[in-house]
């Protein structure tokens, strides 16, 4: 999922630097050793600061996978060791935790961020070193492959990208709920909002519907009255809202008091328990997310995954992030064993190559951009909690 682009620049001219005196710290036989009794992987993430919530439920899910494999004996006989940075939502630090982890506590493989904006932050060095980053949540297509169509080499995710989440929130709103007009507003200073607005409105308008109305803020904004009120008096029907739950709890709070009461949808970014604090449990009922599962979901995989995880936080029901980071986790391992070893150049090759690989967040194969091909989830918010709605297939 996602966010800090605006930083990444400034992190960006930070890597010539530091890459001059780390260069080729990976050789292509990986920073891990074959005669080690461990896998060293690299976990950077969000543990603090503005997005923290997205990073500790990741880190969640990605201990208890790591717990449950080591309990089964590990990796072909290897237990895998975390070695954890926190980024403190800041692309600067994001790219300093690389450097750490693969120049010196040579890990086999990193994990992190969660948002698109810390990942890039990385991409370069992870290419250099040749340390293999798998994301578990950024969700900008240009993590696995930059603006100019260069595919990152070994940059891979487990989250599906944004112009997906676009596609399907489009046509839940035409298909499913039946508006023929919508609103969209988005963060103007995120390239994740800029993504999901893309998409949305051209499905949107493809389904023959019509956006009527686009308004934008600012990420820490605090007040969003005048752009509501402005779109309030286009009336749409539906309004579309690809932000983060910072911002997208106080959005729907203040737009509730306005007394709009269309439905709003957004994507993955709101995936927070913070947002009903926020909102309101009432201000949310008649909202919808796309998202990568549901834990009301069915099917055996996703509930064994939800007991797991009761069973070590009280009872708690376990969100899309904790999901994400578990299966992580548990598509890094299927590709260590299939690369027979820890050549960060063979495990590389074995993740391009993932097909029907059965996870709690979807059946996943690799395409050739390093994206997952997998389902999505409609989510429904009903007094605070979030209710299965459907799943859609790609």
């Amino acid at each position: 999922m996602k966010k800090k682009m605006a930083k990444l620049f400034m992190a960006s001219s930070l890597v010539a630097g530091i890459l001059a005196g780390c260069s080729g710290a990976n050789s292509s036989s990986g920073s891990g050793s074959d005669n080690s009794k461990s896998i060293k992987v690299g976990v950077n993430l969000e543990l603090s600061g503005g997005v923290a919530s997205y990073g500790e439920s990741l880190l969640d899910g990605i201990n208890i996978a790591v717990d449950e494999i080591n309990k089964k004996g590990g990796v072909d006989g290897k237990k895998i060791e975390m070695v954890k940075v926190d980024n403190k939502s800041d692309a600067a630090e994001a790219t300093n935790g690389a450097v750490k982890l693969s120049s010196q506590d040579h890990v086999t493989a990193i994990i992190g961020a969660a948002t698109s904006g810390d990942t890039l932050a990385q991409a370069q060095i992870a290419n250099d070193t040749k340390t293999v980053l798998l994301t578990p949540s950024g969700t900008a297509p240009n993590v696995t492959v930059d603006d100019k169509g260069k595919l990152n080499e070994f940059v891979f995710r487990t989250s599906f990208i944004d112009p997906f989440q676009g596609t399907v929130a489009a046509n839940f709103a035409a298909q499913k709920l039946k508006v023929k007009n919508a609103a969209i507003f988005a963060d103007s200073s995120s390239d994740y909002a800029k993504g999901l607005s893309a998409s949305f409105k051209k499905t949107f308008e493809a389904d023959g519907g019509k956006v009527i109305a686009e308004d934008a803020y600012v990420a820490k904004d605090t007040d969003f009255r005048s752009q509501l009120t402005r779109i309030k008096a286009k009336k749409p029907e539906f309004i579309f809202i690809p932000g983060y739950y910072e911002e997208v709890g106080l959005i729907i709070k203040q737009a509730r008091e306005l007394g709009i009461t269309v439905p709003f949808m957004g994507a993955d970014g709101w995936d927070s328990p913070k947002l009903v604090e926020i909102a309101g449990k009432d201000a949310l009922n008649n909202t919808y997310i796309t998202n990568h599962y549901s834990s009301e979901d069915p099917d055996k995989k996703i509930q064994d995954f939800v007991t797991l995880f009761k069973e070590k936080n009280k009872g708690e029901s376990p969100n899309a992030f904790n999901a994400l980071g578990y299966d992580t986790v548990y598509m890094l391992a299927d590709a260590i064993k299939r690369a027979g070893g820890t050549d960060s150049t063979k495990i590389k090759d074995a993740l391009a190559q993932t097909k029907d690989l059965s996870l709690v967040t979807g059946i996943v194969s690799i395409d050739k951009n390093h994206n997952p091909i997998k389902s999505a989830t409609i989510l429904e918010y009903k007094d605070g909690k979030q209710v299965f709605n459907t799943k859609i297939n790609p």
